[in-house]
């Protein structure tokens, strides 16, 4: 049995008492961070190091790979990656050439991600930004458009699922319009719910059909005045899985983050009371590691049959064109965004 959480690691090596702590705990996934990375030999042996210290191959291994600003491998770990922003550029000349390249240069992203035990990317970022708000999202947004951003955002994830990467689209139900970073500060929206449906929510209905999800610690006052998405049961039956129809793999953003507030416990207990499946827990603090694991149960039922179709999708492997890859990555980095 695996338990309903994600964990973040120290650093570059597993320690001993990390060892014990995924062997005994045997968490969904893990998530990797600069931290984390030094070199492709080093990030190979600490994924598997992870994944036989839980038993278990079948083991969700995160990172966050966007693009821009987000990409936790960087030259010359990994590849320079566009920020989505010019792919959102580029829609705006031609479409259809947007989406093929933003497909290639996730297929690319997926081969180099596979190759290094990494198999679940936090992208794509579906939030659509409105004038004014945190720039937080910024440039991570494929448009300021519910169907720019949805378009675009499908080629991602596709490109990705293509080369047996697990999609995460973020952050559920939209962060585009929050006037503080989460990692900071909560984000208090006030936008009425009718207003929400026709933009921020927009894109995450149009790809509901996606195998994963990651929840926005946003306060929407209009829906639930008390609890942010990410521990809200309002916001996740009536919205997440209701309006927007989701029914894939849900976990929360970081339960670190001082969006939240109470003892790390309290915070996973309260997302997996709201009704998503798995807590991401992100800063590899052993203390806190173990306050989010006591709360965390085995997973079970429509849970388990979510993470099962999820960890199918690791099982895909599409034909794969380097030439034409390496082609789209290159007049992507073109553009400026």
């Amino acid at each position: 049995m695996r338990s309903a959480f994600i964990t973040g690691l120290a650093g570059a090596t597993l320690l001993d008492a990390e060892r014990s702590f995924l062997g005994s705990t045997r968490p969904a996934g893990i998530i990797l961070f600069a931290r984390n990375c030094v070199s492709h030999d080093q990030i190979r042996r600490l994924v598997s190091d992870s994944l036989d210290a839980i038993g278990s191959a079948d083991t969700l291994v995160l990172i966050d790979q966007e693009g821009g600003r987000v990409q936790r491998l960087r030259p010359p770990l990994g590849r320079a990656l566009p920020a989505a922003a010019a792919f959102g550029t580029l829609y705006a000349r031609d479409p259809s050439e947007a989406g093929r390249l933003a497909f290639l240069v996730s297929r690319q992203n997926a081969e180099d991600l596979r190759a290094l035990g990494i198999n679940t990317n936090c992208a794509p970022v579906l939030d659509v930004p409105v004038p004014g708000a945190h720039d937080v999202i910024g440039n991570r947004a494929y448009g300021a458009t519910p169907a720019q951003v949805a378009a675009l955002g499908a080629e991602v994830a596709a490109g990705l699922m293509a080369g047996g990467v697990l999609p995460v689209m973020k952050h559920i139900p939209g962060h585009g319009r929050a006037g503080a970073d989460s990692h900071h500060d909560l984000p208090v929206v006030d936008t009425p719910r009718a207003t929400l449906e026709t933009t921020d929510f927009a894109p995450f209905r149009e790809l509901a059909h996606l195998p994963a999800a990651m929840t926005a610690h946003v306060l929407f006052t209009d829906i639930d005045r008390d609890y942010p998405a990410s521990t809200s049961p309002i916001v996740t039956h009536d919205i997440i899985r209701g309006t927007i129809g989701f029914d894939g793999l849900l976990m929360s953003d970081d339960v670190s983050m001082r969006a939240l507030g109470g003892p790390l416990g309290e915070r996973a207990r309260a997302v997996l009371a709201a009704g998503s499946d798995v807590v991401l827990h992100c800063n590899g603090d052993m203390a806190e590691m173990e306050a989010v694991a006591a709360e965390c149960p085995a997973i079970s039922g429509c849970c388990e049959k979510r993470l099962d179709a999820a960890l199918a999708v690791l099982q895909q492997h599409e034909p794969f064109e380097p030439q034409l890859a390496e082609a789209a990555l290159s007049r992507a980095l073109s553009v400026t965004a």
